[in-house]
């Protein structure tokens, strides 16, 4: 699979399946860190319901849990705005170098005679 492309843009761009990997991996860890977040915003409701003092001081550390998480998940979603604007850069580099795309036909413009 090493070397595949992926041709899911309607504009013939292909990206290597490395980077489509990449996304996946990505996508599976903030939804992983939004899964933990669902939790922790349940225990810190619970326990603010609660008003027993030992779990509302226990919510300061779930909410620096959860900060932490949010701040997490702004960088992999920075990360990924940042791989896939290098990634897209890198295929249009290719189609304007005459790469082949998709359909298999080269990247570069054909002209109309004028008529």
């Amino acid at each position: 699979m090493e070397g595949d492309t992926f041709s899911g843009f309607g504009n013939g761009t292909q990206l290597d399946s490395k980077v489509v990997h990449t996304f996946q991996k990505s996508f599976v860890q903030v939804q992983n860190i939004f899964d933990q977040n669902r939790l922790l915003i349940n225990e810190i409701n619970q326990n603010h319901e609660s008003k027993m003092p030992d779990n509302l001081s226990r919510n300061v550390g779930l909410i620096r849990d959860l900060n932490n998480n949010i701040r997490r998940v702004a960088d992999l979603y920075a990360d990924l705005s940042t791989n896939f604007t290098k990634s897209m850069d890198e295929a249009s580099e290719g189609d304007s170098n005459g790469a082949l795309k998709s359909d298999g036909k080269a990247g570069q413009k054909r002209s109309r005679p004028a008529g």
